[in-house]
């Protein structure tokens, strides 16, 4: 139990040092986190009976070489893709914003150390620590976000790409 309680300070400490960008950049992490466990629920228990209901309706189909049907049969595969690539660009705008709140970080915390040099006249070491920790802090939390979020993302997209094909090459023009 004494464990959380340590992750917990440790967590706190890091947000206080860091500035309020952290909240923002946290946030973005969370939703990129659930994106992500999103897309995976989708394609471990559900992509599968899709693909089953398109390949049960194309065998049904008589005609496979007419101009409809391979219009019908695009049309499926277009369905298909467009169920596995929902949210998928949301989470390429979250991977995309996580360096750029970072960014802003680093902004308010040298508005931060300038504020205390103009007040202090430069002499208070101290002082201005904080803000070069709230000036390097957000950005490294916002480049961490975005670099697991593009990890994520490029299995999405490849896992994509794959079932897309096996889905082309499933459904046979015969």
């Amino acid at each position: 139990m004494f464990f959380f309680y340590d992750i917990t300070d440790s967590l706190f400490q890091f947000f206080q040092r860091g500035g309020d960008v952290l909240y923002l950049i946290f946030i973005l992490g969370l939703v990129i986190t659930f994106l992500m466990f999103e897309k995976i629920w989708y394609l471990r228990y559900e992509h599968q009976s899709v693909i089953d209901t398109i390949i049960v309706d194309w065998k049904k189909r008589k005609d496979k070489n007419s101009f409809n049907s391979l219009a019908i049969r695009e049309m499926m595969i277009s369905n298909a893709a467009f169920k596995i690539n929902k949210n998928v660009d949301l989470m390429k705008v979250c991977v995309m914003v996580a360096p750029l709140f970072g960014l802003f970080g680093t902004i308010t915390g040298m508005i931060e150390v300038f504020y205390l040099l103009a007040v202090t006249g430069g002499g208070d070491a101290k002082a201005m620590a904080g803000g070069v920790s709230k000036a390097i802090i957000p950005p490294m939390a916002g480049l961490a976000v975005a670099l697991i979020g593009n990890f994520a993302q490029q299995y999405i997209r490849n896992t994509t790409q794959r079932e897309s094909d096996m889905l082309y090459d499933k459904l046979v023009i015969e």
